[in-house]
C-alpha cells in the first residue's frame, strides 16, 4: 500500500517545478492526473528529443502520471475539468500569473465549492507584490535570488547545472501539499499552499545571506572550492586528476596533516589553527596538500585520505554517475515504460518501509482522456 493511495491529484501543470512536486506525490502513491494541451501538451515535451525521441525534462518528472487533454478556453474542457476538480483532494497549478483566477481555478473559488480540496499554487514570485506578473524562469530566479553572483569563478559567474529554482518550489509545493493533508485528516478542512520560486531558493541562500549581511561582504566566488570551509574542494595529484576532499573541524585538519600530508608541523601552526585562519591563507594550504599530493596518484590519494577519516569524493560524469557502484549495490535503480519503450530511471529518494514506489509509464499526450472522462459520465468531446 502506497503512502498517498486513494488521494487524487489534478494538476494543470508544465515544466517544472509543479511536475516535480506531482510526480513525487505520485512516488507515493496518489493518482495524479495531469491536464494538458490538446496537440501540444505541457511544452517541456518538446524541450528536446534524447531520451529516445522524448524529452528528458519531461520522461524525469511525468512517470506514473495519467495525461488528460482538455481545451480549457472551450466551455466542456473547463466544465469537464470542474467537475473532475471536484472529485479531487489536491489540485495543484503552475500558469501564468493571473491565469488560473481567469480559468475559474482560484483557491479561493474551487475550496468554496470542495472545502477539503488542498490547493497549491506555483509561482515566480508570490500574488503579491511588484514582481507579481513578471515572468519567471529558473535561469532568471537563480539570478534574483543572487545565486549566480556566488556560483562560479572568480571571473565569471555562473548558474547551477540544473534547475535548482524551479526543483526548490517543487520540493516546498510537495512538502506543502503533503503537510496539509495531514492537518486535513485532523480537521476535515483543506488549505491553500503558495510557493513563490523566489522564497524556495531564497530559503536555500541562508548561508550566503547570513555571510554578507552580517560580515561585511558576500561570499567569493571560488568555482569547486568551498568559500568559507578550507580545504574543502579540488585539488590535484601527481597523475594530473584531481582528489575532492573535505575539512570540517579541527580534529581533521590534524588528521590530514599528520596521516596524510606528512607534515605534523601544519597541524601545530598556529597561523592555521582554526577554520577561519585556513581560509584567510587559504593559497597556502592549497599548496601544501598538492604538494603532498605531486607524489601519489589519485587512487593512493583516495585511499590516504579513506584510512584517516577524511572525506573525500571522486569526480565523476553523467556516465560515471550511471555505473556509481554504491547505487548499484543498493538497487536504487529500476525500469518504467514509455511511449519509446522502458527506461532505467532512479527509485525516488524517500519512501516508506515496506512499500514499493508506484513507478508507472510516462503517458503519451492524451493517452488516458476517453478513461478518464467516461468515469465522469462525460463524452469525448469535452
Amino acid at each position: 500500500m502506497g503512502a498517498l493511495d486513494g488521494i487524487t491529484v489534478v494538476a494543470v501543470e508544465q515544466a517544472v517545478a509543479a511536475p516535480f512536486a506531482t510526480r513525487q506525490l505520485a512516488d507515493l502513491g496518489a493518482r495524479v492526473i495531469k491536464v494538458e494541451r490538446p496537440g501540444t501538451g505541457d511544452f517541456a515535451r518538446g524541450y528536446d528529443t534524447t531520451v529516445n525521441g522524448l524529452a528528458s525534462h519531461f520522461v524525469w518528472l511525468n512517470r506514473s502520471k495519467e495525461s488528460l487533454a482538455l481545451d480549457l478556453k472551450d466551455p466542456a474542457g473547463a466544465a469537464a475539468l470542474d467537475r473532475l476538480i471536484g472529485t479531487a483532494d489536491v489540485f495543484v497549478q503552475n500558469l501564468a500569473p493571473g491565469a488560473a483566477a481567469r480559468a475559474g481555478l482560484g483557491h479561493e473559488e474551487l475550496r468554496s465549492r470542495n472545502p477539503r480540496l488542498v490547493t497549491c499554487s506555483i509561482s515566480g514570485y508570490g500574488p503579491e507584490g511588484p514582481y507579481r506578473d513578471k515572468k519567471a524562469y529558473d535561469l532568471l530566479v537563480q539570478c534574483e535570488a543572487g545565486l549566480l553572483s556566488i556560483t562560479g569563478t572568480e571571473q565569471d559567474p555562473a548558474k547551477a547545472g540544473i534547475s535548482v529554482a524551479d526543483i526548490a518550489a517543487g520540493m516546498y509545493a510537495y512538502s506543502g501539499v503533503l503537510s496539509a493533508l495531514l492537518r486535513r485528516e485532523r480537521t476535515g478542512q483543506g488549505a491553500h499552499v503558495e510557493v513563490a520560486m523566489l522564497d524556495a531558493l531564497g530559503e536555500w541562500m541562508g548561508y550566503p545571506y547570513f555571510y554578507a549581511a552580517y560580515g561585511g561582504a558576500p561570499p567569493p566566488r571560488t568555482g569547486a572550492r568551498h568559500a568559507a570551509i578550507a580545504p574543502y574542494g579540488p585539488f590535484r595529484t601527481g597523475s594530473g586528476e584531481e582528489v575532492f576532499l573535505a575539512v570540517q573541524n579541527d580534529r581533521e585538519w590534524r588528521a590530514l596533516c599528520e596521516k596524510v600530508l606528512g607534515r605534523p608541523d601544519l597541524a601545530e601552526d598556529p597561523d592555521l589553527a582554526t577554520n577561519a585562519l585556513r581560509v584567510a591563507e587559504a593559497d597556502r594550504v592549497r599548496a601544501a596538500v598538492e604538494s603532498a599530493f605531486a607524489g601519489l596518484d589519485a587512487a593512493r590519494a583516495e585511499e590516504l585520505l579513506e584510512d584517516a577519516g577524511i572525506a573525500n569524493a571522486r569526480l565523476r560524469d553523467m556516465a560515471g554517475f550511471a555505473d556509481h557502484p554504491q547505487l548499484a549495490a543498493r538497487d536504487r535503480w529500476r525500469t518504467v515504460d514509455s511511449p519509446a519503450g522502458p527506461l532505467r530511471t532512479l527509485l525516488p529518494p524517500a519512501v516508506p518501509d515496506g512499500a514499493e514506489p508506484a513507478m508507472g509509464p510516462v503517458p503519451r499526450l492524451g493517452e488516458h482522456t476517453e478513461a478518464i472522462l467516461a468515469e465522469l459520465g462525460l463524452g469525448r468531446d469535452a
